[in-house]
């Protein structure tokens, strides 16, 4: 495949220093690459030529069909257990890493192709993606980066000109995919399931030098990887909780070792908050349903723990055992914490209190029972710490078990003497207004699907500023009609 001159500047550690974790390989030829969707902020953050890459020269890049002078393109091998359930040998099934930059924070990213053809990790599938789930996990990518929380992200979005089959034809499309890194738990699992272990301690020591460098050369330089790695899956669950996010399949090969969220396939935003809610259509048991998503991190941490464990105390693996434990046991209260400021912070609260756990889980309890919308409870509780709380009543089919936690609020409130007009300043700055709501999410995929992508870069640019409120743009705070229905989601890519 021919190699094409562009502004890529690869500087490919993974490939240089890790043979033996990947296969070399190429991306599948597409008749008519078309770039539909590309984000030129992040193409400058990465220290792209925007203007070289929003051609045709750059469709055939996104889409796999050259690629860039410097690139190694490949495919990651990794494990994983999903849905509970251990599979020794995953990988790459439809995505390349074309190569890694260092972008204009100093920063290096993974730049990765994902729908670009099979591999030799593909299992029989044809390595391909259509539009529909391709611009889901652009529009949920930026959405997420948009709101703080961290994110792989997407820099282009291409259509192939030819129709792929999942349920009927769908038209071809490939993602370019920009991470921290793609090393996951499950890229440890694979060689730990192999009893590799001096394979486990090479992936292990780069995973140092990529993301926690002032660990390197440590003694117990693993074991507080281990720690670092728990404390970034935490606040990031703790995130997507507090912002009512539902990942749908945190499978340990979707968990990531540098703390970013990956693989937006069946996910979704709660409209009313429910703790028990899945989107997924193959979550038949709720395992990955909205509050049950820090346990499962805990369980996901446990099984890197497990590959780990030769390199702790290789010579005691009693001492090693105990050491991950003390470790993992943590995780309940780190997650906490972060949950807790963060709810603290939606309320409006900046000290801490006895009482503030009882104060949120009343309020949950309430939203919960009358099927409250949770993105709008928090945004319009910002408002009615300046005036009337009518607007945030309404959302109450019987507002009797709204008004005492709402004097109990205001009551505690007053205890931090802050003005009305800062609290509510405070509060919309965590609070958004805009989310990737499920039906407008699925009206502008099903506008793609057409050829429409008018609503795919209108929502995305709403989706730029959560916190802002903005004129003509109401549509897109409201939950859904209930002609909607229940919603379910599938992996698609």
């Amino acid at each position: 495949m021919t190699a094409t001159p562009s502004s890529f500047r690869f500087d490919n550690s993974y490939a240089r220093e890790l043979p033996g974790f990947y296969v070399a390989w190429e991306g599948t030829k597409v008749p008519e690459p078309e770039l539909v969707l590309f984000n030129r902020p992040l193409a400058e953050d990465l220290g792209l030529d925007p203007d070289t890459l929003e051609t045709a020269d750059g469709a055939a890049i996104f889409a796999g069909v050259t690629h860039p002078e410097g690139a190694s393109p490949l495919a990651q091998v990794y494990a994983g257990h999903q849905f509970g359930g251990f599979s020794p040998q995953l990988g790459d099934g439809r995505a390349l890493l074309l190569g890694e930059v260092i972008d204009t924070h100093g920063r290096r990213r993974d730049i990765q192709l994902k729908g670009s053809g099979p591999t030799p990790f593909s299992r029989g599938g044809d390595g391909k993606a259509v539009i529909g789930p391709v611009l889901r996990e652009y529009i949920i990518g930026e959405a997420m980066n948009a709101l703080g929380i961290p994110t792989t992200r997407a820099l282009a979005a291409v259509t192939t000109g030819e129709m792929v089959y999942r349920e009927g034809p769908k038209p071809g499309a490939v993602l370019t995919r920009v991470a921290a890194s793609h090393l996951r738990v499950g890229t440890f699992q694979y060689f730990a399931a192999r009893g590799e272990t001096d394979k486990v301690r090479q992936l292990a020591d780069y995973a140092i030098s990529r993301h926690d460098p002032d660990l390197a050369g440590a003694p117990d330089r693993f074991l507080k990887l281990f720690r670092r790695i728990t404390e970034r899956q935490a606040e990031l669950v703790a995130r997507w909780l507090l912002v009512g996010f539902v990942h749908g399949v945190m499978n340990t090969d979707n968990t990531t070792i540098s703390g970013e969220t990956i693989d937006y396939g069946p996910c979704a935003f709660i409209d009313a908050y429910d703790p028990e809610a899945v989107f997924s259509s193959i979550d038949h048991g709720g395992r990955y349903a909205f509050a049950r998503q820090p346990r499962i991190a805990q369980w996901n941490l446990a099984r890197l723990a497990e590959a780990l464990l030769p390199l702790i105390a290789p010579d005691d693996q009693d001492k090693a055992v105990d050491l991950a434990s003390t470790e993992l046991a943590r995780f309940p209260e780190v997650y906490t914490a972060y949950w807790r400021g963060g709810m603290r912070a939606k309320l409006g609260l900046e000290t801490e209190e006895e009482g503030d756990q009882a104060l949120v889980e009343t309020l949950l309890a309430a939203m919960a029972e009358q099927n409250v919308d949770y993105t709008l409870f928090f945004r319009s509780l910002g408002t009615a710490a300046t005036g009337s709380p009518d607007e945030l009543r309404a959302l109450f089919a019987d507002p009797a078990a709204f008004d005492p936690w709402f004097a109990q609020w205001r009551q505690r409130l007053a205890g931090e003497g802050l003005a009305p007009d800062v609290v509510r300043t405070r509060m919309d700055r965590v609070n958004p207004l805009y989310i990737p709501r499920n039906h407008k999410v699925e009206e502008a995929l099903a506008a793609a699907e057409t050829g429409d992508f008018g609503p795919v870069r209108k929502l995305l640019e709403v989706l730029k500023t959560p916190f802002t409120e903005r004129p003509d743009c109401e549509a897109y705070t409201r939950p859904a009609p209930a002609s909607f229905g229940p919603y379910r989601t599938f992996c698609g890519t």
